[in-house]
């Protein structure tokens, strides 16, 4: 049906080439990007050790990855094979489907605008809860070290956060060697070191706090957290806009199409009705 006219010289109707293989093409490239996030998911799943990665089911970031890429991978793949055989039931598969992701990211940040507190609380909820599986899932350690490297912080509320890890717990009957200490990544590094003490946070937890603060960041991530969100709203603005873009254009694309479709289907069949009774 791609592109052909049928009709009269005042009543003709055809499906877009451009629009058609725009729509493919979008699809396409994010069909692969799925693909390669599903693969890099299930890569590092099958890396770790089984009953680490289910300890931490609900932070562990190769299953977020794969979660995300295969609902990815299955709505796009509705968009590439819809364009091209000018499926009505895909693409309105796949329009339905962004519309819904839309709605539900406007939704999820109207509520997480009003209901501040409560979002706040679940973050510390899910902070804690890394926290406790740190020493577990490799993937989730380098998360959590990158995050206190980059924001300057060490734990979720305070750096005393880290006795909830059974290796880092300030216990007298702790018999780790990590007893009352904090990972590397709270350390506060001069800026010219070379060589990393990885053993720099051993015993800080002991420590007054106006002490420990001559060593290590003693703040915790979810007030450095909520200091750079206040300080870059229009980034993540920009993030936000960058991200509804692309889901609005396939949206537009594929209702396009659609409407196409149609047209051109009616028109067959007042075309066919009209040559079964010439006399009409």
């Amino acid at each position: 049906m791609g592109g052909r006219r049928r009709g009269n010289d005042d009543d003709f109707s055809y499906v877009s080439p451009v629009v058609k293989y725009l729509l493919f093409l979008f699809n396409f490239i994010f069909w692969i990007i799925a693909l390669v996030m599903v693969s890099i998911g299930v890569y590092a799943r099958m890396m770790k050790h089984a009953e680490a990665a289910l300890a931490c089911l609900s932070v562990d970031p190769a299953v977020m990855l794969m979660v995300v890429g295969i609902l990815m991978f299955i709505i796009t793949f509705c968009g590439c094979v819809g364009s091209l055989r000018e499926n009505i039931c895909l693409l309105q598969t796949f329009c339905v489907c962004l519309t819904v992701i839309f709605i539900l990211q406007l939704v999820a940040g109207v509520l997480g605008f009003v209901f501040a507190d409560k979002a706040r609380n679940k973050v510390t909820e899910m902070i804690n809860k890394a926290i406790v599986h740190y020493r577990e899932d490799i993937d989730l350690q380098n998360l959590i070290d990158f995050g206190q490297k980059e924001f300057g912080c060490c734990g979720g509320v305070t750096f005393t956060d880290w006795s909830q890890n059974m290796y880092f717990d300030c216990k007298q009957s702790n018999p780790s060697r990590e007893r009352c200490s904090v990972p590397f990544s709270c350390c506060i590094m001069p800026p010219n070191k070379v060589v990393i003490n990885t053993m720099c946070g051993q015993g800080m937890q002991e420590l007054e706090y106006t002490k420990a603060v001559e060593f290590i960041h003693t703040n915790g991530c979810i007030d450095k957290l909520v200091d750079w969100i206040h300080s870059n709203l229009f980034l993540l603005g920009g993030i936000a806009l960058g991200l509804a873009i692309p889901q609005l254009v396939g949206i537009l694309l594929s209702q396009i199409l659609i409407n196409q479709i149609k047209d051109q289907i009616e028109l067959q069949n007042y075309n066919l009705k009209h040559r079964s009774d010439p006399w009409r």
